[in-house]
């Protein structure tokens, strides 16, 4: 079956209290505290997960035990006083504690905002298929393009405070990889993390009838062309209405090798493409929301949402 809409949580006013957590890797504190900095200069009040800066005593990659992660997520969620759940930063792990999660508790606390990128993505195709939210894929409160970029902090701030004036997403330097105009629901996020997904309890069925956005980093273009193949194959992309492709950051060199790749693996399936949106591991990083309807549009190259993403 197609996609359909999913529920939009409410946007945020001032004094709204934000809780951070971290489901994927460690999170220097330094980076931490300039984020939240920045969320209280937004008026907002940022409250942090108890175990948002442990480290995995065998594995340090992670940011704590899969247990610490899941609850501090749940607890965040199901807190009647939080009003949003930002991700610290990604790294790897969401998966390892996604299914620890009591997704019924969090069905049960209602729709949030929920921010986040990179590893997140399989967060946000729970969130997606678990709990029928639409959800924001954009800058997280320890990420890079979050303490450096101002337009990447507008973006998500305009999105989170007055979603109606970013209606129309995109960046002036995007291209058309194939031509065409397609109206959908938005999903996607790291394409390495929705090729990890298939298979695994929950997984979102396929695509069809969605806007794809997909990135990624660090990638070597036989890997991406093994991701992309997997995709293809399973045929989790038949019936997709469009993608929308946003940063490859540490994937090979874009022009020689990284885009003609994407151009073999996508362009036989007959949609429109559009490239260098400005989503991703990138400086830029625009907030994209994920579950709404939307247009693609390669003649002006951007992302036009029926809808705003928040109410």
């Amino acid at each position: 079956m197609p996609l359909t809409p999913l529920t939009r949580p409410a946007r945020l006013r001032a004094g709204a209290r934000v809780a951070v957590v971290a489901p994927s890797g460690p999170v220097p504190e330094e980076r931490l505290e300039e984020g939240l900095d920045i969320l209280r200069s937004w008026d907002l009040e940022p409250v942090t997960g108890p175990h948002v800066l442990d480290v995995h005593r065998r594995f340090g990659y992670l940011a704590g035990t899969d247990e610490a992660r899941a609850r501090d997520l749940e607890e965040a969620w199901c807190d009647p006083s939080v009003d949003a759940v930002i991700c610290a930063r990604g790294g790897y792990g969401s998966q390892r504690m996604v299914d620890l999660v009591d997704w019924a508790a969090m069905r049960a606390a209602g729709p949030k905002v929920f921010v986040g990128y990179s590893d997140i993505t399989a967060l946000h195709e729970a969130f997606a298929v678990r709990l029928g939210l639409a959800t924001l894929h954009g800058p997280m409160a320890a990420s890079v393009p979050f303490l450096k970029d101002g337009p990447s902090q507008d973006s998500l701030r305009a999105t989170l405070f007055e979603p109606e004036s970013v209606m129309t997403l995109g960046l002036e330097a995007a291209g058309v990889l194939a031509p065409g105009r397609a109206r959908g629901i938005t999903l996607g996020g790291c394409v390495s993390l929705l090729a990890a997904d298939l298979g695994t309890p929950y997984a979102r069925p396929g695509a069809r009838g969605g806007l794809l956005l997909v990135e990624d980093i660090g990638e070597e273009a036989y890997r991406l062309d093994r991701i992309l193949t997997q995709l293809l194959r399973s045929g989790w992309l038949d019936g997709v209405a469009g993608i929308a492709l946003g940063s490859w950051e540490g994937c090979g060199p874009y022009e020689e090798e990284v885009r003609t790749l994407l151009h073999d693996r996508l362009g036989s399936l007959g949609v429109p493409v559009v490239e260098e949106l400005g989503f991703g591991h990138c400086s830029t990083a625009l907030t994209m929301p994920l579950g709404v309807p939307a247009v693609l549009d390669t003649d002006t190259r951007t992302l036009t949402l029926d809808v705003p993403a928040l109410r």
